[in-house]
């Protein structure tokens, strides 16, 4: 576990955007449970979340199509929460960072940490924005 001091930059990056904190099995349980479009991002402390992921995330919520509800889950942080949106992400392995899209609960899209490691910020937001074009009316 990290301590709340240390993640809490981390995490504000994702919240001062729009995205809610899901912090318990039960939050994950109910936030997956509404109909329409959600993107989960499992936030991480690694160079590759801090780089690539949350900028991507910032820059494709700019498209005209976005997901209706943004959660974040913080791997190593809010671990029942982690594990519940893992268990929801079936059959990709944990991954953190790593960003799903769903429709009506069901995965519908994933960017797994391979995904994003390596890449430029701007190119995975193409890739979300191109899944938000896809399935978010």
């Amino acid at each position: 576990m990290y301590p709340e001091e240390i993640v809490r930059p981390m995490k504000d990056e994702l919240t001062t955007i729009g995205f809610k904190e899901l912090l318990s099995t039960d939050d994950v349980e109910s936030a997956m449970s509404k109909l329409g479009t959600a993107l989960v991002v499992v936030n991480s402390v690694c160079g590759c979340a801090a780089a690539n992921a949350r900028p991507a995330v910032r820059i494709s919520l700019n498209n005209s199509n976005t997901p209706d509800h943004l959660y974040t889950v913080f791997a190593g942080v809010d671990r029942d929460a982690t594990d519940a949106a893992r268990a929801k992400m079936v059959p990709f392995p944990p991954s953190s960072p790593s960003l799903a899209l769903f429709k009506d609960g069901e995965l519908v899209h994933m960017i797994e940490r391979h995904h994003i490691e390596g890449r430029t910020a701007q190119l995975i937001a193409e890739n979300l924005i191109q899944a938000f074009d896809e399935f978010c009316d």
